[in-house]
Parts: structure tokens; sequence; C-alpha cells
């Protein structure tokens, strides 16, 4: 029988997601990127635990670009990127248009700005010129906001360091990411799909707190 997804190999493993067998090469190559994986699917475990030496080669590249692209955060700080980026990657703009990132960095750079004035004691909301990039705004205020409830100037200081090391990664800042309308987009979406997740499966550690404050 013939992959169904492929239409070309011979089906050889079962793939939970799908529901039906597949091939093995659509099952390496569409895994987390076409095909949502389900955590508890045993070739993607194997995958995880054993990557090709060409594959590791890949994400320890992968994971070297991105860390030059933003440069250098704090712990608290890697863990409120992780759980902004799972956002962007998730974020689906409406009609036919697509996230970019030049989107990303304008969103970005918008909400470092106003966590900025924020920690001063100024409320200012600075908003962006292109229809996505405000949606995504709009998205990633809320839960930023959050974030910062109870923690003070420090908190939003905290905050719009994170959005700025975003906003240098999506602006491709320092000749580490090529050009490409999406280049960032799809360098964090590699390194995601290789990140180990925390206990209670987000990207946090274990529910402790993004950003810890004295």
């Amino acid at each position: 029988m013939a992959c169904p997804l492929c239409r070309k190999r011979p089906t050889r493993r079962l793939c939970p997601a799908k529901r039906e067998e597949i091939c093995t090469v659509c099952c390496a190559t569409k895994r987390l990127a076409e095909i949502a994986c389900p955590e508890d699917c045993r070739y993607l475990q194997t995958a995880q635990r054993h990557p090709p030496a060409v594959v590791k080669k890949q994400i320890d590249h992968d994971v070297t670009v991105l860390m030059a692209s933003i440069g250098r955060l704090s712990e608290p700080q890697l863990q409120v990127f992780f759980l902004v980026q799972s956002m962007v990657l998730a974020y689906r703009p409406e009609g036919l248009s697509r996230l970019t990132d030049s989107d990303v960095a304008l969103a970005a750079g918008a909400l470092a700005a106003s966590f900025e004035t924020a920690s001063k004691g100024v409320i200012f909301e600075e908003a962006t010129s292109s229809v996505p990039a405000e949606d995504l705004r709009k998205t990633l205020k809320p839960v930023l906001e959050e974030i910062t409830r109870n923690g003070g100037s420090r908190a939003q200081r905290e905050v719009a360091v994170v959005m700025r090391a975003i906003e240098r990664g999506a602006k491709h800042e320092g000749g580490f990411i090529p050009d490409g309308e999406t280049v960032y987009l799809e360098l964090v979406g590699r390194v995601f799909q290789q990140r180990p997740k925390s206990p209670d499966g987000g990207p946090g550690d274990g529910g402790k707190p993004l950003i810890v404050t004295p």
C-alpha cells in the first residue's frame, strides 16, 4: 500500500496522529512540521533521544544562531522568550495574510516600547502599521501584562528586554540570520521541535514564576 501522504513509498509505520500507516520518510521529514505528533509516539521519542548525526548538527547550529541573534538572556528571561515564541508560532493571521519576520519585529518592538515606558511610570501603548503585526501585538499583550502584574517596574523592564531580543532576531540584526521573509520564524520553529518540555508540559519550569522579583 502506498503512503497516503506522499503516495509514492510503501507504508511501514502506524502513525498515531494520522491513525493510519505512513512511510518512514514522511514520518521522519513531516514529524511535528506537518504532522501533529502526540508526545507518546514512540518514533518521535526515539528520534528526540537519538537524533541522527546530521540532525544533531543542524540542531546545534540552529540553537547557536538563535542565541547569537537574540543576545544573552537570563534564565527567567529565556522562560518568557520561549513562552512568547510558542504563542508567535501558534498565531495565525486572519484571511489570506501570513505572518512574516517583519511582522514579528514590529509587534515585539511596539511591546518593548510600551513596557519600557510603563517601567518609568508612563502609560503608553504603541501600535504598529502592519495588520498582522498589530493583531499579534494585541494577542501577546495580555499575557505579558499578566506576567508583570505583581512584579512592578523591574518585571516590566525584564519583559522589555525579552521583546527587544525577539525584535533583534526577527530583524536579522548582527548578520547571524540570513535574509528571507520567514527565516527567523522557521529557525525558531526548528529549535522548538527539539526543545524539551517542562514537567507540566509548558514552556516554564514546573509552574514557577516566569520572572522572580525580590
